[in-house]
């Protein structure tokens, strides 16, 4: 064998790796590269993502924005995935966004990022299970005539959350297969939804139809205003894709395996998403009639019109389990975050979330906080009939400028940073400040009102939970933060050798 061949294949150290960052290993390491990759793009899914937000697109600039958003979008995201990639390689732990910007720009700023991300990821969590609730309301209303309310909603929502957190408690092997499944379920799903609805004997839209007609329902009369609103269905559906950062340290070869899972992902959603949207709306037979379902989610009804009953069931079960996988995958990387930010000193009562189960090496407390706090973001969804919207503005604006200090704290950082085997080289600089812009343009804009008239149940309260959570965050910092928030000190193995956790 070679020198080359045989560096190649020859298995680095990662935890070794892990304690010269300031850590000892307490988490099981079994999930290789496919499963670190399959992780993202679960929390990704088309299938959940398009799917939940597509109501949303049909009223805020219809086919023209979703398709053409969509391809917008996914590109800004790949540059901006490629950039926190970079940062992702040279610092491969569970604190993910906050770790990366704490070492580069310091311990505010890693605290103000830990805290953005957290309300994301809860907040995915969030807009993931009750649009899988959305969905299996649906699918009940077509067996059995169930007729879908906001609490019985509400309780679908709840129940999903305890099965997802009861399987993150079982360990992270089962959650690898899970996602490992996840993979395949997603594509083979696109491509049996889309074949069916192309094969299906019914009329179907025009191209022209498909990628330049522009609908708006939002009561605003400027069409940018409301093409740039719509671009919140693939801005929402590309988000998660640091999971592969939250889970490094239990992803062999984690420096190259977790930046290669964070830019997979989003290339191989982007492909997939366009296809599953472009199927969708090439299949539209009443618009209105789409919007109106009373299914209460659109895509049910295109099934309904073009397959009839019994395969809509079909592949309203097929985005049902797709649905199902991604917030399972989004559990598993919110409860990765809330114990690495807890191993800190961040949250309050850390002492608790930081601990780990001796049986399945997996943060069992982190996992029920999680899926708690989420359900308490889902409430609103009693009383406002776009609750769900601002839900998944609130992944949106809280973990997308999170994902983007990192990648700033780098640049300014320039040549003090010390890259990590996988790196951009010499386009590190224009991919990153592009990344960096466009975050700061959506962030402002999933501020703002989203229909009109501005009510008590239309206002966007997404800018409320940024606003409460980044004065939490100050007021956290003044008073308890800056005493017991501390990341280790850098070292080798041998030092860190004697590092312990809280471990029950």
């Amino acid at each position: 064998m070679t020198r080359s061949a045989t560096h190649r294949h020859r298995r680095p150290d990662d935890d070794a790796a892990l304690a010269r960052l300031g850590y000892k290993p307490v988490l099981a390491r079994r999930m290789g590269a496919f499963g670190n990759f399959a992780i993202s793009f679960s929390v990704i899914s088309v299938l959940s993502g398009c799917m939940t937000l597509f109501a949303f697109g049909l009223n805020t600039g219809g086919p023209a924005v979703m398709i053409w958003g969509w391809v917008i979008v996914g590109a800004m995201v790949l540059l901006l995935g490629m950039s926190l990639a970079e940062v992702t390689s040279a610092y491969p732990t569970s604190g993910g966004l906050y770790f990366m910007a704490d070492r580069l720009g310091g311990p505010r700023w890693g605290w103000i990022t830990g805290w953005l991300n957290l309300l994301g990821l809860i907040g995915a969590i969030a807009g993931i299970d009750y649009g899988a609730a959305l969905f299996t309301s649906a699918f009940a209303s077509l067996q059995w005539g169930f007729t879908p309310t906001p609490t019985t909603t509400l309780l679908i929502f709840a129940a999903i959350l305890i099965l997802h957190a009861t399987l993150n408690s079982f360990g992270v092997r089962l959650v690898s297969i899970l996602n490992s499944i996840s993979v395949w379920w997603h594509l083979a799903g696109v491509s049996v939804i889309v074949l069916a609805l192309t094969a299906a004997p019914a009329p179907h839209q025009s191209a022209d139809f498909v990628f330049t007609h522009f609908h708006n329902g939002t009561g605003f009369s400027n069409p940018l205003y409301v093409s740039a609103l719509g671009l919140l269905l693939a801005q929402y559906t590309f988000c998660g894709y640091d999971a592969s950062s939250h889970l490094s340290e239990e992803t062999t070869h984690a420096a190259l395996s977790a930046p290669k899972g964070i830019v997979r992902s989003i290339w191989v959603s982007w492909i997939a998403g366009f296809v599953l949207l472009a199927g969708l709306l090439f299949a539209i037979q009443d618009y209105t009639g789409t919007q109106t379902s009373t299914t209460g989610v659109p895509p049910a009804q295109i099934f309904l019109d073009v397959l009839g009953e019994s395969g809509a069931k079909i592949l309203l079960l097929i985005v049902i389990a797709a649905q199902l996988f991604c917030g399972n995958a989004e559990t598993a990387a919110a409860s990765r975050m809330t114990f690495a930010f807890s191993r800190d000193g961040a949250l309050p009562f850390s002492s608790t979330w930081r601990r780990v189960s001796t049986r399945t090496k997996t943060p069992i407390p982190a996992v029920w906080m999680s899926v708690t706090v989420a359900f308490v973001l889902a409430l609103p969804s009693l009383y406002s009939p776009t609750a769900y919207a601002a839900v998944t503005a609130i992944n949106v604006i809280g973990i997308t400028p999170a994902y983007a200090i990192p990648v700033y704290l780098r640049l300014r950082a320039g040549n003090h940073f010390r890259p990590g085997p996988w790196h951009l080289g010499r386009w590190s600089k224009p991919i990153g400040w592009t990344a960096v812009t466009w975050v700061a343009f959506v962030t402002v804009l999933f501020c703002l009102p989203q229909v009109r008239p501005i009510t008590a149940q239309s206002f966007n309260y997404s800018l409320v939970a940024l606003a409460a959570v980044l004065l939490l965050a100050a007021a956290l910092w003044r008073f308890r933060g800056r005493r017991t928030y501390h990341l280790p000190t850098l070292g080798n193995a041998q030092q860190h050798a004697a590092l312990t956790d809280e471990v029950v």
